[in-house]
């Protein structure tokens, strides 16, 4: 027999979850920087990103290229991330910081060394004309102990896409 009671408060906390729910937010970022450990050098990456309110999580990937005159090698980075937000942008800007790990590939001539990466950042998304924004980050990755530097710095600009 069924039990009418259960029924509608299983209806009714259905309908409140629903109608209560923050819905789930997702951006896209292609960016340009530098990696500044040991010189200068020009990093690209993407990332893509989910969250809710005020936490956030994202994949992302970058490649800097290695400058083989002042012996500094490429790095090659892959990493999932956590991001804590403010709930809504002060006057376009929304700060946010960041932590997570991955994977990391640091190339110099025939010598390459992979391991685990741990990046620890922050930033703003600064708003533009409806969805679009510009993102700033800057990010120290600490690469494992048979990179030849470690930590490295990075600092990028992007086009950020949030739907």
């Amino acid at each position: 027999m069924i039990n009418v009671r259960a029924l509608v408060s299983l209806a009714l906390a259905g309908l409140i979850s629903v109608v209560v729910a923050a819905p789930a937010r997702a951006d896209l970022t292609a960016f340009v920087g530098a990696n500044t450990t040991p010189a200068n050098r020009q990093v690209r990456g993407f990332s893509a990103g989910f969250g809710l309110l005020i936490v956030a999580g994202e994949f992302e990937y970058a490649d800097t290229a290695d400058d083989l005159t002042a012996l500094v090698p490429s790095l090659k980075t892959g990493s999932g991330n956590v991001l804590l937000q403010t709930p809504v942008a002060f006057f376009g800007v929304l700060p946010y910081v960041t932590t997570g790990v991955g994977f990391y590939s640091e190339s110099l001539g025939p010598r390459t060394d992979q391991g685990l990466a741990y990046n620890t950042g922050g930033g703003v998304k600064i708003s533009l004309v409806g969805p679009l924004r510009v993102r700033v980050d800057y990010r120290v990755f600490k690469l494992g102990s048979g990179a030849l530097y470690s930590p490295a710095h990075r600092i990028y600009a992007g086009l950020n896409l949030k739907f």
